[in-house]
């Protein structure tokens, strides 16, 4: 099944579950495979930051996203392909498509700085990895640091009738969804599928702007689910309380460098993960911050009982 336009709902997006010697933890991958899928979600990605895939080999990222297709069985799986060459980005990108990937992700190569440079870039690596790929663009310009205006959206959905889904982790955004929504409904621009990343920190007005759904590593990805049930139901005030009450995780867990640690850490907690471990070079994750994330989780009990652990 390959995702197109009309992708909507929640993709998480997932770690690489590790063992406290660094090996790949099967088990859990397994058990997180179908987590994400009870907890409604429509699909998931593998193999971007928060996978940890720069902390990979290229062996082993094939026999994780194998794993994960095949637990799948047939639903949507995203599997992130930025590399520094295209060659690295083509290999990968057709071998999972091949094992059954739905779609894979691609966010802009460092240094880009002019619009015709980042608009280049993804012609060459549609060029790269077959025009029948479907692809999610990653704006993200906190990490990768390259800049995106919605006139280079534009030009980049216009010149690529692969991409099928937009990433939207501009900061500040609101605005580029509405801009990005205008354009469709005047006809200036072809309609594409918006999740928004940025660990959902915006995704109760995102949800008001018109976005698709969410396609971030929020540690809770069924409140997610919730919060797009509430949307389309048109339950704003229920939806925005939901948020609310787990606005302060969201807010600790969306921190530079400890925020993966910590993700996994609530994951473990809920049961998703044998334990927390990040392969190394990873952040010191202090009996403070552990203290903190369980302080945090007992108060969100308070309002959602998924917080129980």
């Amino acid at each position: 099944m390959k995702l197109d336009t009309s992708a909507c709902g929640v993709y998480s997006i997932a770690p690489t579950p590790f063992l406290e010697d660094g090996a790949i933890d099967w088990t859990s991958v397994d058990r997180m495979t179908d987590f994400y899928f009870e907890a409604g979600c429509n699909g998931f990605t593998i193999l971007g930051v928060l996978g940890e895939a720069s902390k990979m080999d290229a062996e082993e990222a094939l026999a994780l996203a194998s794993r994960v297709i095949k637990r799948a069985n047939g639903k949507p799986i995203i599997v992130g392909v930025s590399a520094p060459g295209f060659a690295a980005m083509r290999s990968l990108s057709r071998k999972v498509m091949d094992m059954g990937a739905a779609a894979v992700m691609i966010a802009p190569g460092a240094g880009l700085k002019t619009d015709d440079q980042i608009t280049g870039y993804f012609r060459n690596a549609v060029e790269a990895i077959g025009s029948d790929v479907p692809w999610v663009l990653q704006d993200y310009p906190h990490s990768t640091g390259v800049v995106m205006s919605n006139g280079v959206v534009k030009r980049v959905v216009t010149e690529n009738r692969s991409l099928a889904i937009l990433k939207h982790e501009d900061w500040p955004g609101l605005d580029k969804i509405t801009t990005l929504r205008g354009w469709e409904k005047d006809g200036s621009m072809r309609k594409i599928s918006i999740l928004i990343g940025n660990n959902g920190l915006f995704f109760d007005f995102e949800l008001d702007r018109g976005v698709d759904g969410a396609n971030t590593g929020y540690a809770f990805p069924d409140m997610l689910v919730e919060m797009v049930r509430l949307n389309k139901a048109g339950k704003r005030d229920e939806a925005h309380d939901l948020f609310d009450a787990h606005l302060p995780l969201l807010r600790y867990d969306h921190q530079p460098g400890v925020g993966l640690a910590v993700r996994k850490y609530v994951l473990q907690k809920r049961g998703i993960l044998s334990t927390a471990a990040m392969r190394k070079p990873a952040p010191a994750f202090s009996a403070e911050t552990r203290s903190e994330v369980d302080y945090l989780m007992a108060r969100l009990a308070k309002h959602d009982p998924r917080a129980k652990v």
